[in-house]
This record gives structure tokens, C-alpha cells and sequence, in this order.
């Protein structure tokens, strides 16, 4: 359990979104947090220009620290998953980038440990015949979250910018209407109350390399390997091309894409959590600690036979009584 000040608050574990005042504890709109993350956005020039942190701000990484560094920061999304639900916040983060840049692991490791009826992850897949005659946001709208909710997309309407493009599956003019409106599709969002957030995961070619090939040997990985992941690797240059296209043109100030250099999974992930933790100024609402209440008494309750009832068989058995880790 944190530590409370003198007035009964608990301070963020980072020393940054404590309480402060009346006014401070006091629901904030949803105006007001949308304000606050677009305060500390930056604009496009300064996302370009931003360097690398410094050498004695960095973290250097064995396995035993990453484990701890996650956890912990996996209890500080389940505080920012109580704040947005509690002050009725919209969240949308987006995940692109290049095919085994490691967007999938990053968002498992965001959402394991948080409430599904609040943050859930949208991956649609190809477009019916039907959706191809809609409006080309029209099934994206249909996922973006209520007050209280987060929504990762795995993939989002970028795809038109992306392998869309890239393959030929949109036409020119399709494509050039998609980046006319896109900007202003987003500032709507934003304008609406809905946070944006877009991350754009860099992974070198010859990681990427790597990262195929392993799942053409790991057979519980394969089929994370496609005809259009087999392209990508062929068509890397027009990949190339197509996403700086994309960036100069939705690089905006209201949202701005963050780039993740993912060349290694860990810091990846680390690096990107941190990172959406910083955006969306939260204070902790953990609960005082629960106390379970007593087990109703039997009052002459018998239990049916336990041969009325189908068990699955009972195949693995516990070497130990202790040994169970759930």
C-alpha cells in the first residue's frame, strides 16, 4: 500500500500526479484531460528533431530488470485504466508499423493485467465486399470508445496509407483522398473529447529478417507469417516510401505519431508504456484494502452426489499441494 501524505492522498509512485488541492481532486471534464494530454504532445518538428536520451537517463536492461520494471509499470496502467474509467475518459491508441516490429507484444503486455469491459483491442480483419462500398471510416467509427473506455487498434485506418497502397488494393485517387482527409478525420476525434495516441513501431531489416525466420521454425508462430508479410519483406523500399509519404502528411500537432525503436522487444515495450503513462496525467484511486466477508454458513445444505456431475479427467495432477500458481 503507497504512502499518504498529510492530507490522506496517495501521490503517484512517480512523484508527478499527486493530489493537491480540493480543486485538484475535484472530476476534471473530459475537455479538460484532452487539454492536458495535447499540452504535452509535441508538434511534428519536435518530434522529428527529438533526440535520444541522455546516457544517464537510460536504463540499461537484463531480463530480471525488465520483468520487475514491467510489472511495475503494469500496476501504473491498471491506476490510469481506473482514472479513464473513472472520469469518463475516451482513449484511442494506435499501432502500426513495420510486419514483426513487435505491435502485438507490446499491446498484450498493455492489456494483460487491465479490465477487458474497459480496454479492449480492435484488429479487423480484410474488409467484406459490403464494407469496401462504405465510407472508409465507417468500421472504424463503429469500435471508437465510449466515456470510460480504452481501444487499441492493431492496425487501424492506416492500412490505406500502408499495404493498401503498397499492393495496389486502393486506387490513386482513393489514396490521395485518404491523406486529404485523414488529418481532419483525426481533429475531429480530438475536438469530439477522444484522446488520440498513434505509435509508429521502427524495426531494422535485418531484424525483421530475424523475426521471420523464427517463425517459420517456431511452429506455434507460423501462422502469424502471410502471403502479405512475405510481400512486405520483398517490397521493403516501397514500404519504405509509403510510410514517409503517410508521416509527412499526418504528422500533425493534434496527433502526432511517436516512433518506437523496436529492434529490441523489451525496451520496446518498456519504452512504450512509459511513454503512454507520461500522456495521460492520472492519479491513483486504489481502493482502501478489501476485507473478505464470512463464508455463509451451510444451514443443512447437502451438496449433490458428486457422480451427478461430468469432470474433465483429471490427466495432470499437482506433484505438490503448493504448487499452483493462479
Amino acid at each position: 500500500m503507497s504512502k499518504k501524505d498529510k492530507n490522506g492522498h496517495k501521490p503517484h509512485s512517480d512523484g508527478k500526479h499527486g493530489r493537491k488541492s480540493k480543486e485538484d481532486a475535484a472530476p476534471a471534464p473530459v475537455e479538460q484531460a484532452v487539454q492536458a494530454v495535447s499540452a504535452v504532445q509535441p508538434t511534428p518538428t519536435a518530434l522529428h528533431m527529438s533526440t535520444p536520451a541522455e546516457p544517464e537517463e537510460q536504463i540499461h536492461l537484463t531480463r530480471k530488470a525488465y520483468d520487475k520494471e514491467l510489472a511495475r509499470l503494469q500496476i501504473e496502467l491498471v491506476k490510469m485504466q481506473e482514472w479513464v474509467r473513472a472520469r469518463g475518459l475516451k482513449v484511442v491508441i494506435i499501432f502500426e508499423g513495420r510486419d514483426a516490429a513487435g505491435k502485438g507484444g507490446a499491446i498484450k503486455r498493455i492489456t494483460e493485467s487491465l479490465n477487458p469491459r474497459v480496454c479492449r483491442v480492435v484488429a479487423l480483419p480484410t474488409p467484406t465486399e459490403r464494407e469496401k462500398t462504405q465510407w472508409y471510416f465507417q468500421r472504424y467509427t463503429a469500435h471508437l470508445p465510449a466515456a470510460g473506455e480504452m481501444v487499441l487498434f492493431d492496425r487501424s485506418w492506416y492500412n490505406r496509407a500502408g499495404v493498401e497502397r503498397v499492393m495496389g488494393f486502393c486506387s490513386e485517387d482513393e489514396y490521395r483522398e485518404f491523406l486529404r482527409s485523414v488529418p481532419e478525420f483525426e481533429r475531429m476525434l480530438v475536438r469530439s473529447g477522444i484522446i488520440l495516441i498513434k505509435y509508429w513501431f521502427s524495426v531494422s531489416d535485418k531484424e525483421q529478417e530475424k523475426r521471420f525466420q523464427a517463425r517459420i521454425d517456431d511452429p506455434t508462430k507460423r501462422w502469424k507469417l502471410s502471403p502479405m508479410d512475405m510481400q512486405s519483406r520483398a517490397r521493403w523500399v516501397e514500404y519504405s516510401k509509403a510510410k514517409d509519404e503517410m508521416f509527412a502528411h499526418t504528422d500533425i500537432k493534434q496527433a502526432p505519431w511517436y516512433v518506437v525503436n523496436a529492434d529490441n522487444k523489451m525496451c520496446a515495450r518498456l519504452n512504450c508504456i512509459r511513454h503512454l503513462l507520461s500522456l495521460i496525467p492520472y492519479e491513483d484511486l486504489t481502493p482502501e484494502p478489501i476485507v473478505l466477508p464470512p463464508r455463509q454458513p451451510d444451514h443443512g445444505y447437502v451438496r449433490p452426489p458428486i457422480t451427478d456431475q461430468t469432470f474433465v479427467p483429471q490427466v495432470y495432477m499437482p506433484q505438490d499441494e503448493k504448487e499452483d500458481q493462479d
